[in-house]
């Protein structure tokens, strides 16, 4: 008899060309064994290159996606990425209170790769408020966790203070990604006040774009199939790290990670 398989929901934009969004998330919950469950937050018309354009599902249409998902195939983990705006943050936050959702993984986008500010003062507030303390852990990377305490960030040294000071502020356990310091690709997680670092290994690859999507994916997918948040973000990193070392080279910018590496 096969064991149960696993059911994960993401909650996030699309990303027309593949790479990052919910269809990175659908690919890589996949390729860890899960079955991949998806609500749109926001249809995106981007590619390697960059954004063009962004169409924001209506909070009725996001609340009607999320009832359809619960009421039916109830998902024994939810990872949420881009959201926008308040009023869809606070959709989000009402659903999986009142569906006593388990196991939620938050990846704040706040802040693109090349530093642009992708949410507004208010959103950010309601990412904070509503969706932090239903997490099991969050995952920022450093230009976030800047915004977050807002303090800067430069060396290892500072990562550990700030992955503490990030917990104690709000109450979460804190995956803090170290791939934007230079020669940097050791995360912190703090686990209850534990501190322990996630060693990586820095893959000589131009072609990161969907990473943070991919790793909180990733995380997600092991969670729902009962392992530790030790044991989730160590595999989750593994995954990664070999989705990279794969080599995969699309398009004219930063290109998608070979998310089915193991296939």
């Amino acid at each position: 008899m096969t064991a149960e398989l696993k059911k994960v929901l993401t909650i996030a934009g699309s990303d027309s060309s593949g790479g990052a969004g919910i269809q990175a998330d659908i690919k890589t919950m996949l390729a860890n064994g899960v079955y991949a469950m998806s609500a749109v937050t926001a249809l995106t018309a981007q590619n390697t290159t960059g954004v063009y354009d962004i169409m924001e599902a209506s909070p009725e249409n996001l609340a009607a996606q999320l009832d359809a998902v619960f009421t039916d195939i109830f998902p024994d983990a939810v990872k949420i990425g881009m959201v926008s705006g308040k009023e869809l943050i606070r959709v989000i936050s009402e659903k999986l209170k009142s569906y006593q959702a388990k196991h939620i993984v938050v990846d704040p986008v706040m802040v693109s790769t090349s530093g642009s500010k992708l949410l507004k003062e208010d959103a950010i507030s309601a990412l904070v408020e509503e969706l932090f303390p239903l997490a099991e852990v969050i995952t920022p990377n450093l230009p976030e966790a800047e915004l977050l305490l807002g303090e800067k960030i430069s060396t290892k040294q500072d990562m550990e203070q700030a992955v503490v000071r990030l917990e104690e502020r709000f109450s979460v356990c804190v995956l803090l990604k170290g791939g934007h310091l230079s020669g940097g690709a050791d995360d912190i997680l703090t686990e209850r006040g534990r501190v322990l670092w996630i060693p990586g290994e820095q893959v000589d690859n131009p072609n990161t774009h969907g990473t943070g999507c991919t790793l909180s994916s990733a995380i997600a997918s092991g969670l729902a199939k009962g392992l530790s948040l030790e044991e989730a973000v160590k595999g989750a990193k593994e995954y990664l790290t070999g989705a990279l070392q794969s080599g995969l080279s699309l398009g004219r910018g930063s290109g998608p990670l070979d998310h089915g590496y193991r296939l």
